[in-house]
């Protein structure tokens, strides 16, 4: 099993709508093959500041079979436009 870590610096005010246009986007990641469980952690310190976890069976099915696919265009297009900066995404054991 892989974690997926990524924080999610949101543009100043718009955390609200990025949680609701999350909603939408967690029904995406969680249909896809290898797919395993989620989590979206809102930061106690800093406003507009998140932590998503993703548990895939294996980097592959996340690194290829999540972000090369059609389905990922969509999730782009939902959350990508709330970053700043985009976020840096590791993997973890």
């Amino acid at each position: 099993m892989i974690l997926e870590v990524a924080i999610l610096n949101i543009k100043k005010g718009l955390s609200s709508d990025f949680e609701n246009t999350f909603k939408i986007a967690q029904k995406i990641i969680s249909s896809m093959k290898g797919y395993i469980s989620h989590d979206l952690k809102k930061c106690v310190e800093q406003d507009d500041k998140y932590i998503l976890l993703v548990h895939w069976e294996t980097i592959e099915d996340h690194e290829i079979g999540f972000r090369k696919s059609q389905e990922y265009q969509e999730w782009k297009t939902l959350l990508h436009s709330f970053y700043e900066p985009f976020p840096t995404v590791e993997h973890y054991r």
